[in-house]
């Protein structure tokens, strides 16, 4: 079990890229051949959208020490009997964190592994999105780029993938339909496009979006005029499961000038009010929440009360470990200055220096990621031991404990 650790850490750091590459495929491979692959969590989702399970499922992003950090889900959703989560990353994070999808996914695999998982692992491509400006400029382009990362994803078997096109929301128009519908257009020919390429036997859960984060809460009206545009435009024949909307969370929260995290204002009215049209009017699973894992902790009890079929948490897992008294003062400083050096264009008038290093310091485990693998057993033991208990928490709150079983039934009727 140990050689794993070490044959994962030489694929990981392997200076030559073509190198790297044909390490992870091969220990990707030796995975397979042992029985841990990414699956899709569709037919958990199918019988969602029959109706609500009484959980919601934590999507979470691992940004740093992720081989460490993912093995301690695993470790915890073992002792507490947990089927129903998901590990993602998004494509941005892919950029900043140095983490490709094929790094990923053998990662996640790896810790599955050494941690005798016998469940199946769930990985999604969390917000594969356009940028507005550049779609604008040249929508072809934009989308084959997006197609290019569909495709790179589906081969290191990230069987659940999220589509964003709600950065091509258009609220200069006069009626809904049309506001939604270069992001309904878009969403379809994309799905279609995933479709073409997954793999027999597979079905990918799809999602899309409707409310870029942070801006006004997402509508009845909007909701209909998306899905029903959607399945207007979309030539396949599954379509998508689930629907990512806007409540009121922004990424990452809002800072105050001291660096303290404000209380977010989430409508869970309006979450279980778009839950349900999406589930009893269109056949999804349900509503899908975004940003939230830097709200207070009594507010995770009230997602599966809301209908929300999943919740997305990345934000939280990284404050956790750049806050955590166990890491070295001098590590986290010397992250925090080169931020201070070779960020200075990002940092906007009027942020305080707290405020500019929360924003930012989400890229410091792309730039140190080695670093923050190689910190000491010791340190990384006091981390990870107290983000255990973080973990128990979230799996309670959502309710996913004991959900071992149902996954277990689901997945093996689809086998």
């Amino acid at each position: 079990m140990e050689a794993l650790d070490q044959i994962l850490y030489q694929a990981i750091f392997e200076e030559n890229p073509e190198e790297k590459n044909r390490k992870l495929k091969t220990l990707l491979q030796n995975l397979n051949d042992k029985g841990y692959k990414g699956e899709s969590i569709y037919p958990l989702y199918r019988k969602f959208s029959e109706k609500f399970l009484g959980f919601t499922v934590p999507a979470m992003n691992i940004r740093g020490m992720t081989y460490d950090v993912a093995r301690r889900i695993f470790r915890v959703a073992k002792r507490l009997k947990v089927g129903a989560f998901i590990f993602e990353i998004a494509k941005s994070e892919m950029g900043y964190t140095k983490q490709d999808p094929l790094e990923y996914a053998t990662v996640i695999l790896s810790a599955a592994y050494r941690e005798n998982f016998d469940g199946p692992v769930f990985i999604q491509g969390d917000h594969f999105q356009l940028n507005r400006k550049s779609f604008f400029a040249n929508p072809e382009r934009e989308k084959e780029s997006l197609k290019r990362l569909i495709k790179e994803a589906l081969s290191a078997q990230f069987y659940n993938i999220d589509l964003d096109a709600s950065t091509l929301v258009d609220l200069e128009k006069e009626t809904v339909e049309e506001q939604q519908r270069y992001n309904y257009e878009v969403t379809a020919e994309l799905a279609e496009y995933v479709r073409a390429l997954e793999p027999e036997g597979v079905i990918v859960n799809l999602g899309g979006e409707i409310g870029e984060i942070g801006g006004h809460n997402s509508t009845p009206e909007e909701l209909r005029a998306f899905l029903t545009g959607f399945n207007k435009t979309f030539k396949g024949k599954i379509g998508l499961s689930k629907i990512s909307v806007q409540t009121g969370t922004s990424h990452g929260g809002v800072v105050l000038p001291d660096g303290r995290v404000a209380e977010v204002a989430l409508d869970f009215n309006v979450l279980k009010t778009l839950s349900r049209i999406a589930r009893d009017e269109f056949g999804l699973a349900g509503a899908v929440q975004h940003g939230a894992s830097t709200l207070p902790e009594e507010a995770f009890f009230k997602f599966p009360e809301s209908e929300c079929v999943e919740v997305h948490l990345a934000t939280g897992f990284q404050n956790f470990l750049y806050d955590h008294p166990a890491l070295p003062k001098d590590f986290r400083e010397k992250i925090y200055h080169y931020l201070k050096t070779n960020l200075k264009h990002e940092w906007k008038e009027g942020l305080s220096e707290a405020q500019f290093l929360y924003k930012t310091r989400k890229k410091g485990f792309g730039i140190f990621k080695r670093e923050w693998w190689d910190l000491s057993e010791e340190v990384k033991e006091k981390i990870l031991s107290d983000m255990e208990g973080l973990f128990e928490k979230i799996f309670k709150a959502l309710n996913v404990v004991n959900t071992k079983d149902l996954i277990k039934e689901i997945f093996n009727k689809k086998n």
